[in-house]
């Protein structure tokens, strides 16, 4: 399900939007991995899967490192 992030009622100017920081950041650990630098991928299956490869090898390096 997808949910948007509204901003604050009567606020001016930049307000920090808690989920959209969780969002890009997640892009960026994905940026990281050399495959993700282009869109190589045919359809929308292997782009997925080697997005949950990609996030099991970041995981993974974080549960070896004791983090």
């Amino acid at each position: 399900m997808l949910q948007t992030v509204l901003r604050p009622v009567g606020v001016k100017g930049f307000v920090v939007l808690p989920k959209r920081w969780i969002v890009e950041r997640t892009f960026a650990w994905l940026g990281r991995c050399r495959r993700y630098s282009k869109d190589y991928e045919k359809t929308a299956a292997s782009s997925e899967a080697f997005a949950y490869i990609a996030m099991i090898n970041l995981m993974s390096r974080r549960l070896a490192r004791g983090n």
